[in-house]
C-alpha cells in the first residue's frame, strides 16, 4: 500500500505553488465517453501525473460491467492536508487518492460500494478504504497501490 512517506520521499512536501504542481499535477480531460456514462464526474480532473490512465481505466472498466451507476458524487482529488485526525499527510496532498460518494461512506462507517464496484478500481492498481480495519474504514477514498 502506498504511503504518505513514499510520496514525501519521491516528490517532497506538497506545496501550493506553480513550480511544485507544474512537476507532479496535470488536469485531466475527462474523455467525453466517461462523462456521458457517469454524469457525476467533472469534465477535468485536477490530480498526480500518475493518475488518469488507471483513473481511465477504472471508469471504463466500471461501464463495461454496468456498475458506474453507483457513483453518485465527485468529492475530489487533489487536497494537500493532513488525514482526518491523524498527524499524517492524506495521500490526497499529492493527488494519488479520488473520493466518491462521500456522504454514504464516512469514515469508520460500514462502506456502501459493492465488492465488485471496489474490484473494477483493485484490478486497475488503486487500493480501496473499504478493506482498512475499524475505526479506519474509509469506503470513499480509493488511492494508487504503488508508484
Amino acid at each position: 500500500m502506498l504511503t504518505a512517506s513514499e510520496c514525501l520521499k519521491k516528490w517532497g512536501m506538497p506545496e501550493p505553488t506553480l513550480e511544485w504542481e507544474g512537476r507532479l499535477m496535470v488536469l485531466w480531460d475527462v474523455p467525453t465517453s466517461i462523462n456521458d456514462a457517469i454524469p457525476a464526474l467533472p469534465n477535468k480532473i485536477y490530480c498526480n501525473r500518475l493518475m488518469p490512465v488507471p483513473l481511465e481505466n477504472a471508469f471504463r472498466l466500471l461501464i463495461k460491467r454496468d456498475l458506474h451507476v453507483e457513483i453518485r458524487t465527485w468529492d475530489g482529488c487533489y487536497n494537500i492536508r493532513k488525514m482526518r485526525g491523524l498527524a499524517s499527510r492524506s495521500l490526497h496532498s499529492w493527488g494519488v487518492a479520488i473520493d466518491l460518494n462521500a456522504a454514504w461512506n464516512g469514515l469508520g462507517k460500514v462502506p456502501s460500494f459493492s465488492k465488485e464496484f471496489a474490484d473494477c478500481f483493485k484490478a486497475c492498481g488503486f487500493d480501496w478504504g473499504g478493506d482498512w480495519a475499524m475505526p479506519r474504514t474509509d469506503g470513499m477514498h480509493f488511492q494508487l497501490k504503488s508508484l
